[in-house]
Order: structure tokens, then C-alpha cells, then sequence
């Protein structure tokens, strides 16, 4: 039997408890070469434990249709995850409080493709899923020794959407 997951949307307040999000404000932060380009600064807590380092890499992800059968996630607890859309479509975010080491009740929220997340370390989150069409992710993570990656299958599936 299938749990319904209702989507939301994206925003500071109801995300902070699982990362950031990473996208223009209506003011920047301050102009940077000769006042020709508005900087938005420091807009996600990156980190990176066990001595790694921050690695920047690209992805073409294929897109999901909604309603979404969500039966997996997973979590990284040797660093943070970026994810910044570059081709400006919309993606599902999914993630889940820890519950003493498993993923509690998914949350859904919905980006609206300019909108960018930073995904604390240990934080259960889904996979990449764009909606309507492919999209080319920049991603911001740890690269380094040590297992980095934890996952966890639902014993029944998640409808989200």
C-alpha cells in the first residue's frame, strides 16, 4: 500500500531543517567587478568532514512523471550536496527527518528551476528528479576517502505528489 505525499512549495522557512536553497534574492548581497555584477553571497552551509574536499561536477538527469512512487532514499554523513538546475525546469525535492538512524515521513517541495538546494549533511533526500524535461544539474559535494553514501528502501512505497 502506497503513503500519499502532498508536494509543497519551495521556500526558506519550511526547507531550513534540511538545507538551503540557493537562488537570487531581491537584493544582492554587493556588486563585485567594477559594479558590472550583483553577487549573491554565501548562500548555502557547505560541509565536509573526514577529509575530504569540495568537488564540482555536472548531471544530465532524466525527468519523472507525478505522481511519483518514491522507494528509496538516501544520505550522505561525510558532507553536504548542492544541486543548482542550469537548464531552468522544474524539480521534485524529497527528503526526510532522521528518526534514530532511518528516514522518517517524506516531505515534498517543488523547485521552481531557478531555484537551487543545499542538502545538509545526514539529511535522507531523494533522487535527482526533474519534472516535464531533462535538466543539467552543477553539483557541489565532498569527494574524498571514506563511505559517503547511505541508502534506505521503503518497506512500502510512497505516492508522492
Amino acid at each position: 500500500m502506497t503513503q500519499p505525499v502532498k508536494i509543497q512549495p519551495l521556500t526558506a522557512a519550511a526547507f531550513a531543517p534540511f538545507g538551503d536553497i540557493i537562488a537570487r534574492t531581491a537584493t544582492p548581497s554587493f556588486t563585485i567587478n567594477d559594479g558590472q555584477c550583483d553577487r549573491y553571497h554565501d548562500l548555502a552551509r557547505l560541509e565536509f568532514t573526514g577529509g575530504g574536499r569540495a568537488n564540482i561536477s555536472l548531471a544530465r538527469s532524466r525527468p519523472a512523471e507525478l505522481p511519483l512512487r518514491l522507494t528509496m532514499v538516501e544520505r550522505h554523513p561525510l558532507g553536504s550536496q548542492a544541486f543548482i538546475p542550469v537548464d531552468g525546469n522544474p524539480f521534485l525535492i524529497v527528503v526526510a527527518p532522521d528518526k534514530n538512524g532511518t528516514p522518517g515521513m517524506p516531505l515534498a517541495f517543488m523547485s521552481n528551476g531557478a531555484q537551487g538546494i543545499n542538502y545538509l549533511r545526514n539529511t535522507w533526500h531523494g533522487i535527482l528528479t526533474p519534472i516535464g524535461a531533462e535538466q543539467t544539474f552543477v553539483i557541489i559535494d565532498r569527494a574524498g576517502e571514506g563511505d559517503n553514501l547511505q541508502e534506505h528502501h521503503f518497506d512500502a512505497a510512497f505516492l508522492v505528489g
